[in-house]
């Protein structure tokens, strides 16, 4: 079986990685353009790309999908199947263009969170359990022909940067699954069941609103938001006019009476905000021009006033 595969990000290199391990042809790769990063805006190649150098696999990076030429060296390759994994969208022309057609591998239990951050709302929502989809593409987004799937439990701290490491070990897993059970033909997949639109969630792009911790909010509700948003993009508020970004907390369910918002400090060991219904105490955080550090080390070098 000819395979192309389609990533950019870490989470897919996992699972671009099972397929060579396992001894598929994987005949190309399509990844992200170079793009200029870091202080001197060198080109950084993606992680998908860096991969696939060190495995001598031709790589494709095309800027537009739709590019004829483009088109005319993928259709070269003459691939039996394509696998995208944390890529972009697809027009049809490309995901129609192999024999076994396209499939996806997508960081949630479809058909809830279809979307682009799948892993950090479901922490945000609260969520228990996650998991990972594979299913063929087809015209609207994550909404093909389930194929196979694998639920993965998120544990009361999780962040999202430990639930994407899961993910990318679970969803190898299943890739690995689903091309075992395509190149013995026969798997049709089942449609993805119809939910009533008060029960879909989504997952859509987060913005920078979407990380402002709003204090009102209860306390629970706020730490998921830190997790679900830690490493990055991270979660933030303010503190004497500056932002500060909160990577890791923890929560302390208690009644109170002070301001949502107001700050609680002994200056050493703890800092922590007032919330609806209890204390977020900050352990991880970053103020602006500062760098990423520990509380009580921020603590030491910091002077302000609390409530």
């Amino acid at each position: 079986m000819r395979i192309i595969f389609m990533g950019t990000p870490d989470f897919a290199v996992a699972s671009l990685d099972a397929l060579v391990q396992h001894g598929y042809n994987v005949v190309a790769v399509i990844t992200a353009p170079d793009k200029p990063a870091g202080r001197g805006l060198q080109l950084q190649q993606s992680a998908v790309k860096q991969y696939a150098a060190s495995k001598q696999i031709p790589v494709l990076q095309p800027e537009k999908l739709k590019n004829p030429a483009f088109l005319e060296e993928l259709r070269s390759y003459q691939a039996d199947l394509q696998v995208v994994v944390a890529f972009r969208m697809l027009p049809e022309v490309v995901w129609d263009m192999p024999p076994l057609g396209t499939i996806n591998v997508h960081a949630s239990l479809l058909p809830q969170y279809r979307g682009a951050a799948p892993i950090n709302w479901a922490i945000i929502n609260g969520e228990k359990e996650s998991g990972v989809t594979t299913f063929k593409l087809q015209h609207e987004i994550d909404t093909g022909n389930i194929l196979f799937a694998s639920r993965v439990a998120i544990r009361e701290d999780e962040t999202a940067g430990e639930l994407h490491d899961d993910l990318m070990k679970a969803g190898a897993d299943v890739l690995i699954k689903t091309v075992e059970a395509l190149s013995r033909g026969g798997v049709e997949g089942t449609v993805q069941n119809n939910i009533p639109p008060g029960e879909l969630k989504h997952a859509p792009k987060i913005f920078k609103e979407d990380c402002r911790i709003n204090w009102e909010q209860p306390v629970n509700h706020i730490y998921d938001l830190i997790r679900g948003l830690s490493p990055y993009p991270a979660a933030f508020t303010s503190l004497q006019g500056k932002t500060l970004k909160v990577f890791k907390a923890v929560k302390e369910p208690v009644q109170h009476a002070h301001t949502p918002g107001s700050v609680h400090s002994d200056h050493k060991t703890y800092l922590k905000f007032a919330a609806n219904g209890g204390y977020i105490h900050v352990e991880e955080l970053q103020l602006e021009g500062k760098k990423k550090m520990g509380v009580v080390e921020f603590l030491r070098g910091f002077r302000f006033e609390t409530n």
